[in-house]
């Protein structure tokens, strides 16, 4: 049986999580949505979809979804709901599981892995993040759960927009970015959302394709003609396109001192392997819950293929990835989003790493 896709949705109290979800609930997509809420506060979406008071854990709705509130942990419902499908107890096509806003979602994202029943019953598929667009700035500022979600997203959707000034928003946009280069950003208005721009996103994928921006702190995009006319096959840390995108953005851009932080390494020169996860080991040893979500292509010595490797937290892992190309510029990308990771070391932990 082909496991069961999952997503998670996150966000901030007050972002739109509901909203989203009712919306994608509601949708004439044919699919049937088992979702689970891992909340625990006063209103939950059962309420407002169903209209129902009921103490039976899982609801079945009329368009075929299936609707439970967690009242006990995660793994069980998860491994309750996968039983049901086996015995076509209960009929559904994928799960979306609905953080409560306080919630750190990296705890939810390892029950996929590290737990063989429900990585065998389930693929977890992304986490989407709703951030709310006139509240993020002080939410951002003063909440390590709300810098987190950022993190850890795969795709961040920014919710009332509406309701802020463009530079604002734009400055926001930007702060993300700067936050968490890897996920995509969408402004959405009242949870209107394409489906496809919900599932089967494939951000846990490792053979997905690695959407790193490589630009992404240059603001303007000014700095592209500064960064790329100076590899002479070493590697580089981006302190330029860093150096530049801080000071000579717009200047609105106030510089934020998040402490979840993102950078990039790049190098044309390959890695070494056996140093390599000599040294990607030990970091994650040591620093392993600040990382929230790493991920790169890597060249290889002795490869004539990508490597692609992935992490959540202490959770690492690789896989072998197409070849490279004829002709192709084997350089090597990796992103590193964390809180308060020791930037220098890392990079100069990996420069160390290659042939």
């Amino acid at each position: 049986m082909a496991l069961i896709p999952a997503t998670i949705l996150t966000g901030f109290l007050g972002s739109g999580k509901t909203t989203l979800l009712k919306r994608v609930l509601s949708e004439a997509h044919g699919q049937k949505i088992a979702v689970i809420e891992n909340e625990f506060g006063e209103e939950n979406i059962d309420n407002e979809i169903l209209v129902a008071d009921t103490n039976e854990q899982i609801i079945q709705m009329s368009n075929g979804c299936v609707c439970c509130t967690i009242r006990e942990d995660l793994r069980s419902t998860l491994a309750e709901l996968a039983e049901k499908r086996r015995k076509g107890e209960l009929a559904f096509d994928r799960v979306v599981i609905e953080t409560t806003g306080l919630a750190d979602p990296g705890p939810v994202a390892q029950t996929f892995f590290m737990d063989d029943e429900i990585a065998e019953s389930y693929l977890l598929d992304s986490i989407l993040t709703l951030v709310d667009a006139k509240h993020a700035e002080g939410q951002l500022d003063q909440r390590q759960e709300a810098r987190r979600q950022v993190g850890f997203a795969d795709q961040i959707f920014i919710s009332k927009s509406e309701l802020v000034e463009p530079a604002a928003l734009d400055a926001l946009a930007h702060r993300i970015k700067h936050m968490n280069p890897r996920a995509g950003q969408r402004k959405v208005h009242f949870g209107e959302v394409p489906i496809s721009e919900v599932f089967d996103l494939k951000g846990f994928n490792l053979s997905a394709t690695l959407d790193i921006d490589p630009d992404f702190l240059s603001g303007d995009g000014h700095a592209k003609a500064h960064d790329h006319g100076h590899d002479h096959g070493h590697a580089h840390h981006d302190h330029d396109d860093h150096e530049h995108g801080e000071h000579c953005d717009h200047p609105h851009h106030h510089v934020h001192d998040d402490d979840v932080k993102s950078f990039v390494f790049r190098s044309k020169r390959a890695f070494n392997p056996a140093k390599l996860e000599d040294f990607l080991g030990a970091i994650v040893q040591v620093y392993g819950p600040k990382m929230l979500r790493y991920k790169g292509v890597l060249n290889m010595k002795g490869s004539d293929r990508k490597v692609v490797f992935q992490g959540v937290h202490q959770l690492m892992g690789s896989d072998l990835g197409p070849k490279w190309a004829p002709g192709e510029d084997k350089t090597s990308k990796m992103v590193f989003i964390g809180i308060d990771l020791p930037r220098d070391v890392l990079l100069q932990g990996l420069e160390q790493c290659l042939v």
